[in-house]
C-alpha cells in the first residue's frame, strides 16, 4: 500500500530565510506521527504545505496520491487541519458552527445531520451544542475544532499543537481521543512538549531548524544502550577502561544523579554490559552499580542535535 503522505526533498524559504530544509519522509495510512520540535523549528510551515496554505519553494508533496500544488483540491478533500488555537465563531452555537463546516465540506441535508451528530458522540460535545462557542472552556473549544475537522471523514488529520494550553485533565481527554482515531485516520501532530508527544504518537520525527534529525526518534531509543554506572574510582579512569570496549560511545558524568554516578552511551548488542564489566574490574575500577537506563524522546533529542553540530 502507497504512503498516504509523501513529502520528497521538500524545501521552504521565506525571502531569505531558509524555513524548511531537504526535508523528506513518507506516513503509512493509519499511523499516527509526532512532529517534533522547538517553536520555530518548521512544524507550521510543514503543516502548511501540506494542507495546501503554503506552496513549497522545491520538491514535492502528495497526500492520498494529490499533488498540493497541481491538485490542491484533491488534497483538501482528503485533509483536514486544526491549527493552534483554531479560531471558532464565538457567536454560533456549537452545533450551528458544525452544521456550517459541514456545508463548507460539501456536506447537506441528511449526510450533514448524520456527520455532525457522529461528530459530537465522538468528541462528547452532545451536552454542549445549544451553547455558543464564546462560552466554551479551551478543553471544549478544541474539541469542537477537531469535531469539524472530522465532519467529512478525511483520510488524514493535522494537528498543530493540540494540547497546548490545556489543564492536565484536558490533556488526558484530548490525548485519549488522538489515540481514538488510529486506524480509522492517519494523524499527524506537532508538539514542542516530549514527554506528550510520546504517549500519543506511534512513530515520532524530530525537526530542528528546518531539517529532520530523523524519521523515527522511537526507533533510534531502542537501537542504543545506555547503562547507568556507579563508582568510586577517578573518571579519568573508568573513561579509560570503558572506551577500550568495542561499541562504547561514550562515558559522562550523569548530572542527575550526582557524584559517583555516569552515564555509558553505547551500541545496543546482548554481551556489551558483560565485556563493560569484565574491562572495568580488569582496571580496577570499583562498580557498585551497572543498570539499563531507558532512553527517552529528551536524551534522543539532546544527542541528534548534538551530533547535527558536530557536523555542522
Amino acid at each position: 500500500m502507497p504512503p498516504v503522505v509523501l513529502a520528497q526533498h521538500v524545501t521552504k524559504w521565506y525571502g531569505s530565510r531558509r524555513a524548511v530544509a531537504d526535508v523528506s519522509f513518507a506516513i503509512e495510512p493509519g499511523e499516527i506521527v509526532g512532529l517534533l520540535g522547538p517553536n520555530g523549528s518548521g512544524k507550521s510551515t510543514i503543516f502548511r504545505m501540506l494542507t495546501g496554505y503554503l506552496v513549497p519553494t522545491s520538491g514535492r508533496i502528495e497526500v492520498a496520491g494529490c499533488d498540493v500544488v497541481s491538485d490542491s483540491l484533491g488534497v483538501r478533500r482528503a485533509i483536514s487541519y486544526v491549527p493552534e488555537d483554531a479560531p471558532l465563531y464565538d457567536h454560533m452555537r456549537v452545533g450551528e458552527f458544525l452544521h456550517f463546516m459541514a456545508g463548507l465540506k460539501g456536506l447537506h441535508g441528511a449526510g450533514a445531520r448524520g456527520a455532525v451528530d457522529e461528530a459530537a458522540e465522538r468528541l462528547e460535545l452532545t451536552a454542549v451544542m445549544m451553547l455558543p462557542a464564546g462560552k466554551l472552556s479551551r478543553g471544549f473549544r478544541q474539541r469542537v475544532s477537531i469535531a469539524q475537522a472530522l465532519l467529512a471523514n478525511p483520510k488524514v488529520l493535522v494537528l498543530d499543537e493540540p494540547t497546548s494550553g490545556l489543564d492536565p485533565h484536558q490533556v488526558i481527554a484530548v490525548r485519549d481521543l488522538i489515540r481514538s482515531l488510529a486506524g480509522r485516520h492517519t494523524v499527524l501532530m506537532a508538539s514542542h512538549i516530549l514527554p506528550e508527544i510520546e504517549k500519543i504518537a506511534s512513530r515520532v520525527m524530530i525537526l530542528l531548524d528546518g531539517r529532520l534529525l530523523t524519521s523515527d526518534a522511537l526507533k533510534e531509543m531502542t537501537q542504543h544502550l545506555a547503562l547507568r554506572l556507579s563508582s568510586s574510582s577517578p573518571y579519568a579512569l573508568i573513561v579509560l577502561a570503558a572506551q577500550g570496549v568495542s561499541g562504547v560511545r561514550e562515558v559522562a558524568p550523569d548530572a542527575d544523579a550526582g557524584t559517583g554516578h555516569y552515564l555509558v552511551r553505547a551500541e545496543r548488542r546482548a554481551s556489551l554490559p558483560a565485556d563493560l564489566i569484565a574491562a572495568l574490574v580488569a582496571a580496577d575500577v570499583a562498580v557498585s552499580e551497572l543498570t539499563e537506563v531507558r532512553p527517552d524522546l529528551e536524551r534522543v533529542f539532546l544527542d541528534l542535535t548534538k551530533r547535527l553540530g558536530e557536523a555542522a
